[in-house]
């Protein structure tokens, strides 16, 4: 079955948590590209009414929703908004983020606890709040991580700490609602083309070169990448895929794979 034809996804309900910008927006208006039907939050309004618009004109179905997800009973009542307009949901993407570049010496506890709160217990509250008004068994649950849950970051403790924590979250939920016959897992995306992290990370055009010289692949990804996995995960071509935090990254996380990395040992 080709699962990127046209309308493969109709039918299809996908609730996206942080879907106004950036790679979950991207995922979101690739589902809606492939037939199914939308529900998002973010935080600000203006956002998710541009990302519902952006939905609509290109021919897609969609609503948008204004929630913090650090709010458990925004996210619940956003959840149950969806579930009432369009039927029981099939997809959770759960990608809400907050990030910025800070040492641990420098960072105020609130600033930390601000993308913990953003990031693992927004998901928290996402996954959770979903499970009532998700279809059963064959929903589909995906949380969108990082590498640095896994290799530790200078200046991005935070983020790692919380992504840490988003994938023991997804495996110890593969293990609970698996019997339901509801699959679990996470997406780990590498640096990716055309987002505000990248543009953070290496604002300048030689920032750019040195940090692509590190990945394998030598180059960044985009948000098509990541959005073409979204919809593999959740096809029937990986019905026996879950807990699986699955990284779309070129090879960043394996290490720095530049010409300057390389040690020839002396002879």
């Amino acid at each position: 079955m080709d699962i990127y034809k046209e309308d493969a996804c109709r039918g299809k309900v996908v609730f996206v948590a942080g879907g106004s910008s950036g790679i979950n927006l991207g995922i979101a208006q690739r589902f809606a590209g492939l037939g199914a039907t939308i529900g998002l939050i973010s935080r600000k309004q203006d956002r998710v009414s541009a990302a519902v618009a952006s939905i609509k004109e290109a021919g897609g179905q969609a609503m948008g929703i204004a929630a913090d997800v650090r709010s458990y009973d925004a996210v619940e009542a956003a959840i149950r908004q969806v579930r009432d307009a369009y039927g029981e949901i099939d997809v959770i993407i759960s990608g809400a983020a907050g990030n910025f570049l800070a040492p641990v010496v420098g960072m105020s506890a609130n600033a930390f606890k601000t993308v913990i709160d953003i990031d693992l217990l927004g998901s928290f509250n996402v996954l959770r709040a979903s499970y009532a008004h998700i279809r059963k068994p064959g929903a589909c649950v995906i949380s969108i991580t990082a590498g640095q849950a896994i290799r530790p970051t200078m200046f991005q403790a935070h983020a790692g700490a919380a992504k840490a924590g988003i994938n023991n979250l997804t495996q110890t939920l593969a293990m609970e609602w698996g019997p339901a016959g509801v699959r679990v897992n996470a997406i780990a995306p590498g640096p990716i083309s055309d987002t505000e992290g990248m543009a953070r990370l290496a604002p300048t055009a030689e920032a750019t070169k040195a940090l692509k010289s590190k990945i394998a692949l030598r180059d960044y990804g985009t948000k098509r990448d990541i959005a073409d996995l979204a919809v593999f995960l959740s096809s029937d071509n990986a019905k026996y895929i879950t807990g699986a935090i699955i990284d779309c990254d070129g090879g960043s996380v394996i290490g720095d794979a530049s010409a300057d990395a390389l040690t020839i040992p002396a002879r």
